[in-house]
């Protein structure tokens, strides 16, 4: 069995012994917690790359999660050059034809990609009790573009492009806890990848709500497995909302 799937076995269901009425703060992954990254990539990959048409989406999310992990490690690049690379070893790899218009189409694809469909109302009804920020392995102009399907004003945005670092590296958190000036135990992180958020986070001592997207389907989709335990787990962001501030 897969870490992610032991994960939602161990961790507490629904909130647990955590006490929201404590924090001050929420902060959020986007890429997979607010944006369905996973939908747009495949989307963005098939066009990219139509001769890998019979490979099934969960091998392509795989092997993209292994590239990228392998082109985050310093030294800093930007987010489209991680792409980029990553495009072009998947292709490598399949020996399969890639162009470079398509290799900067994919680049450039993060603004396409969907929000979850809870994603925009459930960040309303929090943004009323709680100071809201994000933290995400992403340039600050293809977040924009993503924040624009969000419709959502934040208090803080804390980009890989800031940090010059991306998660799992406990950098980008360290920077926005920083901006934000609070005692670590008034924040709260809220992510969907064990890996890029959950291990770093609990490093730094931070309380963790893991947003388990991919619960009930098989493989580790487009992130790589990691060991971590949040604090407590919902199957989406509306499922959060109702526990955090109650139902409307």
């Amino acid at each position: 069995m897969c870490d992610n799937w032991r994960m939602a076995e161990e961790a507490r269901a629904g909130g647990g012994d955590v006490e929201f009425e404590r924090f001050e703060v929420l902060t959020f992954d986007c890429y997979g917690t607010l944006i369905d990254w996973e939908a747009g990539l495949v989307a963005a990959l098939r066009r990219a790359l139509p001769g890998l048409a019979s490979l099934p989406d969960n091998e392509l999310l795989e092997a993209h999660a292994r590239h990228e992990a392998a082109a985050e490690r310093p030294p800093y690049r930007s987010y489209r050059q991680v792409l980029a690379e990553c495009l072009r070893a998947i292709a490598a790899e399949r020996s399969a034809a890639v162009g470079e218009d398509a290799v900067v189409a994919f680049a450039a694809s993060v603004g396409e990609w969907p929000a979850f469909p809870d994603s925009r109302e459930a960040l309303r009804r929090l943004g009323r009790r709680y100071r809201l920020g994000v933290i995400t392995n992403c340039d600050a102009d293809l977040f924009a573009a993503s924040n624009r399907r969000l419709g959502v004003e934040l208090d803080w945005v804390v980009t890989a492009e800031q940090a010059r670092a991306y998660k799992p590296s406990v950098r980008p958190f360290e920077v926005a806890l920083e901006a934000i000036d609070l005692p670590r135990d008034r924040v709260l992180h809220v992510a969907q990848s064990l890996f890029h958020d959950h291990v770093p986070a609990k490093r730094l001592g931070l309380t963790t709500v893991w947003i388990d997207r991919r619960h009930g389907r098989p493989g580790l989709g487009a992130t790589p497995p990691a060991t971590a335990t949040p604090d407590a787990t919902f199957p989406s962001l509306a499922a959060f909302a109702d526990a955090a501030v109650g139902v409307d």
